[in-house]
């Protein structure tokens, strides 16, 4: 009985020193716990007379219900302290003024790509974006480049399998499309590409975007108009273009295509090195073979095509000279971008 009375005193003293929640908790178990005094007093009973076993049992269980009160009464009043202060910690002065967060913006090839499609979509172009793992047919063969094709060496590939490469061109969805829709088509194919290429205007991974019209009676005016509309929507209402003879093996006839330079007006500077003209794309008319690649009749059907490297029309856009600025994520170069 007497071991009892000490423990409530000095429960209650070591409660009353507890300066926080935690503290209090392990006061606690420090006399109710598996372990604690207060348990340790039941556990010794059977070192006690039987007959006075009742008494002391009650007395033990009467000692516990009022350290459990105690205890609940001190716990209740620390977390009340706790949390004045915490709010006092964290009260706000609503007349400070705020902080600001830096807004975000759309990269420069996003932008681009974006611009683009909007104004090929104006002109009445569905959107279809094919695999970047493609096989050696879709990519090379069905666009008239079988395996001993010179051209082939115009491209540096880089090859998953034999039969399996990263794409190096995006004209590779616009064999698919053809295969599983007649024409008229209007198809516009964005995405990424891969080449084995790698310096201060070229980059082993970058964006094209094709353009592919199949339709009776389409011609190389038709194509020219267009890119005329490109041009002035792009770059400037004052931009006109030009064609080039070039070689494709995908297009006959073919041609380069380029914009009157948007810094000089076309009156020759140091970015279109004085002529006035900056290749943009080539283009061309498809191959007759494609065509019959595709099941489309060429004798019934013409068509024209178009491919340009985004990063290229972003550079000239924005007057960007390296092309590497725009997978660096320089947060210096992005923010220049912002509207």
């Amino acid at each position: 009985m007497e071991d009892t009375e000490k423990i409530v005193e000095e429960a209650v003293k070591e409660a009353e020193a507890a300066s926080d929640s935690r503290a209090l908790y392990e006061v606690k178990m420090k006399f109710l716990g598996r372990t604690g005094k207060v348990t340790a007093l039941l556990k010794g009973m059977r070192e006690i007379a039987a007959e006075l076993r009742p008494a002391f049992g009650k007395k033990v269980n009467e000692l516990r219900e009022a350290l459990e009160a105690k205890f609940a009464a001190r716990e209740e009043s620390l977390k009340r302290k706790e949390m004045e202060e915490k709010l006092a910690g964290e009260n706000l002065d609503v007349t400070m003024p705020g902080r600001r967060r830096a807004a975000g913006a759309l990269h420069p090839v996003t932008r681009v790509k974006n611009q683009l499609i909007d104004i090929f979509a104006g002109m009445g172009f569905e959107v279809y974006e094919g695999p970047e793992i493609e096989s050696d047919y879709y990519n090379f063969t069905a666009l008239n480049t079988p395996a001993d094709h010179p051209a082939r060496d115009m491209q540096d590939t880089f090859y998953v399998t034999e039969e399996f490469l990263l794409r190096t061109q995006t004209s590779a969805g616009q064999i698919r499309v053809m295969e599983h829709k007649k024409p008229p088509i209007k198809v516009l194919s964005p995405g990424r590409v891969f080449r084995s290429d790698d310096d201060a205007t070229h980059s082993p991974m970058f964006h094209q975007m094709e353009g592919l019209v199949v339709d009776k009676g389409i011609t190389l005016c038709d194509l020219q108009g267009m890119l005329d509309e490109f041009a002035r929507v792009m770059f400037s209402e004052t931009s006109k273009t030009r064609l080039r003879p070039s070689y494709f093996p995908f297009t006959e006839p073919s041609v380069e295509v380029d914009v009157s330079c948007a810094a000089c007006g076309g009156k020759g500077c140091s970015l279109c090195k004085g002529t006035g003209w900056i290749e943009v794309l080539g283009a061309g008319m498809v191959n007759r073979r494609v065509l019959e690649n595709c099941g489309i009749d060429p004798e019934e059907y013409t068509g024209f095509a178009f491919g340009m490297g985004i990063e290229r029309i972003a550079m000239l856009k924005y007057g960007i000279n390296n092309i590497k600025l725009l997978t660096e994520n320089d947060v210096r170069f992005l923010k220049q971008f912002q509207e």
